[in-house]
């Protein structure tokens, strides 16, 4: 569904196959077979992640041949005018799913075989190969589009043909179509790779643990818990919007989902307050994408990190979860001004309940994400902690007036089923392009171009990756564009943000022992000056003298195997971050769009709105790259949130030129200094305090000429 936004005839299309898909899901004989298709899908899934001995590449064959399946017969290859027309076309995807299922069970039958060969091929196997690639590229165009698809043919073609003759760094002398098939398929290297497997672990139950809790109400006591406070202040469904997007977003990671589910009341909301149209899509766009960034799904993405980082899952949420409310609460700022600048009116919703019924209604749903963090917390693995709190959503339904029947738990089987099958094929397909990166080396040829572009700078080689994420954004999904840059891009910036931390201690004259012991065999004339702190130009001076081939064993001398470790997190969170801007930005933003659809406001208007409104996507990554937001203890982290908080607050005032009223032209361009007096990564308090109370001091100011003008008005 993604690339039919980039213009208007595949929208078309997709909005014709996406009706023959619901035709397909109620017909009386392909709809059931479909609805215990995906049951089995999910039981056999469930087993996976239990009680299965089954090694981890047959596992990922079969998810690939069951998910296969799943997609050919949920997404039709395209749409028939004619009845007969439908008929062929249902056979075709019969016979697709059927050969994605039985690449699989080839794959456990004859692996042994191509072994005992010496991984000859034999006709089998280059026939299979050639087939389980050409149909999850397949299976790919029909759920996201033809841009990944293309993608994958350019790097399988490119190791085995013509990047041998590119010259420069990118030159790769090639393998042969022998090797590159094993690579991508029977060797579990490619399609079955590493992230296949988070595919059929995490990610499937995490998400299955979603479709459980919307199946037992949770979403509409989610979207409940949030209205009950839409009466109750000024802008307050605004507040509303960003409140339910995030409660939703920590189940189903998902910024459409978000968007569609909670939108169709919050934007009418808003509307009815006094909200501009556009703003108020721009904010459930924006306030959606956050979904994506909250603790525990991050729409897969603190899975994959986990695995990229070989950091716990449970550190990756931990640490993910204050930014994440701090953009939350960036976006909230936007509501706060806007409300108070279109004089939005406060809703006296009948409609709306009180707090009290929704939890007398609806506290049991608290109870299974209260089980997951509790399972995690004990040091269950996130596939046994989710199996876990799913059981609990079922015990859990039955302390409410509707507790989940027998029927209810397969309609969840089924739907968890369904809900994956996109993002699996996805993380299938990208696994092909993660194996070309790996096998060429062309992720540390990359970053090492980055970081000759940037010059060694951090904030340049930062908007490099948020240029480049854009500009893959607008053909990848998030996720899709965070595993392709995070593989190219993650060196380089770990390398910088540890250099950064090495230059640190060079100031301040705390370098360890050991790492003095590099400086003795690079630059032995200068070991006095490593006895005392130096300023910064003196320190940057000392690390240019050390040769390239000592740089690594130098950071691991002188930072912690730990902080080391967290330095790589803070890397990728930067990626993950900004990533996620090509939901919200011109011209491919989906989640706008969806907005835009459900407020009717003009497309890429409510695009650029929704940009507008997501600054937090770019300024608290910089706190990643700059500040102990992820590398610091937990005081830290708390000291650097709290200040940015109002230091972000600041430039939204900037840039809106408004903050309880009209801002003068003057104290608009001083309120931005303010604002990066927080922000800044000076590690020096007073600064910080100092930035803060003249900021606490504009918004009492403005807060009496705001109440001053309102008063007046009548007269």
């Amino acid at each position: 569904m993604a690339q039919g936004a980039t213009s208007e005839p595949p929208v078309e299309v997709r909005d014709e196959s996406a009706s023959e898909a619901a035709e397909r899901l109620d017909h009386r004989l392909i709809g059931p077979v479909i609805f215990w298709l995906a049951v089995g899908a999910a039981l056999i899934h469930l087993y996976f992640n239990t009680l299965s001995t089954l090694s981890e590449l047959w596992t990922s064959a079969l998810h690939f041949g069951l998910f296969g399946l799943i997609c050919t017969l949920t997404t039709p290859m395209r749409k028939a005018r004619t009845a007969s027309g439908q008929r062929v076309v249902l056979g075709v995807d019969i016979i697709l799913g059927l050969m994605a299922l039985a690449c699989a069970f080839y794959l456990i039958l004859f692996e042994d075989d191509l072994y005992q060969r010496g991984v000859n091929f034999s006709t089998a196997d280059w026939v299979v190969s050639i087939a389980a690639v050409v149909l999850v590229l397949e299976f790919a165009r029909r759920t996201v589009g033809w841009f990944i698809p293309v993608l994958c043919v350019i790097a399988l073609t490119y190791v085995a043909w013509w990047g041998q003759y590119i010259d420069g760094i990118f030159n790769f002398p090639g393998l042969s179509w022998e090797t590159v098939l094993f690579r991508s398929y029977i060797g579990g290297q490619g399609m079955l790779g590493s992230i296949a497997r988070i595919s059929w672990t995490y990610v499937f139950m995490f998400i299955l643990f979603g479709a459980f809790l919307v199946k037992s109400g949770a979403g509409d006591f989610i979207i409940e818990l949030a209205r009950c406070a839409a009466g109750r202040f000024v802008g307050g469904p605004g507040f509303v919007a960003v409140f339910a997007s995030g409660l939703m977003g920590s189940v189903s990671g998902s910024s459409v989902a978000n968007t569609v589910s909670t939108g169709v009341i919050t934007i009418p909301l808003m509307r009815k307050a006094g909200f501009p149209a556009r703003f108020a899509a721009g904010v459930e766009a924006a306030a959606s994408t956050g979904g994506q960034l909250m603790p525990p799904v991050m729409g897969a993405g603190a899975f994959i990190m986990a695995s990229y980082t070989q950091v716990s899952y449970l550190t990756i949420i931990g640490v993910a979860a204050l930014p994440a409310l701090l953009y939350f609460i960036s976006v909230a700022m936007f509501v706060r001004i806007e409300a108070k600048r279109s004089h939005a009116v406060q809703l006296d919703d009948e409609e709306a309940p009180s707090l009290k019924e929704v939890m007398k209604g609806g506290w049991h749903f608290l109870l299974p994400l209260a089980v997951l963090v509790a399972a995690l917390i004990y040091g269950y693995t996130p596939t046994y902690a989710a199996g876990i709190a799913i059981l609990s959503v079922i015990v859990a339904s039955w302390l409410s007036r509707h507790p989940m029947s027998f029927r209810d738990i397969l309609d969840a089987l089924a739907m968890g089923a369904r809900n994956i099958t996109t993002t699996a094929i996805l993380l299938i397909t990208v696994g092909l392009i993660v194996m070309v990166v790996s096998t060429t080396g062309i992720g540390n040829t990359f970053s090492l171009m980055i970081t000759s572009w940037a010059g060694g700078s951090l904030i340049i080689t930062i908007v490099l990756v948020a240029l480049a994420s854009l500009i893959l954004g607008m053909g990848l999904p998030v996720t899709a564009a965070y595993i392709v840059l995070a593989t190219l891009s993650a060196p380089a910036i770990y390398t910088l943000i540890a250099q950064e931390q090495l230059l640190d201690l060079l100031v301040s004259g705390n370098l360890p022992d050991q790492a003095k012991a590099i400086f003795m065999l690079a630059a032995p004339d200068r070991m006095a000056l490593l006895n005392a702190p130096m300023d910064l130009a003196t320190a940057q001076q000392l690390l240019a003298v050390v040769p390239d081939t000592f740089n690594t064993q130098l950071l691991e001398q002188a930072l912690s195997p730990a902080a080391l470790s967290m330095i790589l997190v803070a890397a990728h969170m930067i990626i993950f971050w900004l990533s996620q801007d090509s939901n919200v930005t011109p011209p491919v933003c989906l989640t706008a769009f969806a907005a835009a659809a459900i407020a009717g406001t003009p497309q890429m208007r409510t695009g650029f709105t929704a940009w507008k409104l997501a600054k937090g996507l770019y300024i608290i990554p910089l706190l990643f790259a700059y500040s102990p937001l992820i590398t610091g203890d937990f005081t830290e982290m708390l000291r650097v949130s709290f200040f940015a908080l109002f230091g972000i607050y600041a430039i939204i005032a900037g840039m809106e030129g408004f903050l309880e009223h009209k801002l003068p032209l003057l104290v608009r361009i001083l309120i931005f200094p303010v604002g990066a007096l927080m922000l800044w990564p000076h590690g020096q308090l007073l600064l910080d305090t100092a930035g803060l109370v003249i900021f606490l001091a504009v918004l009492v100011w403005s807060s009496r000429r705001g109440r001053a003008s309102r008063t007046a008005a009548p007269a």
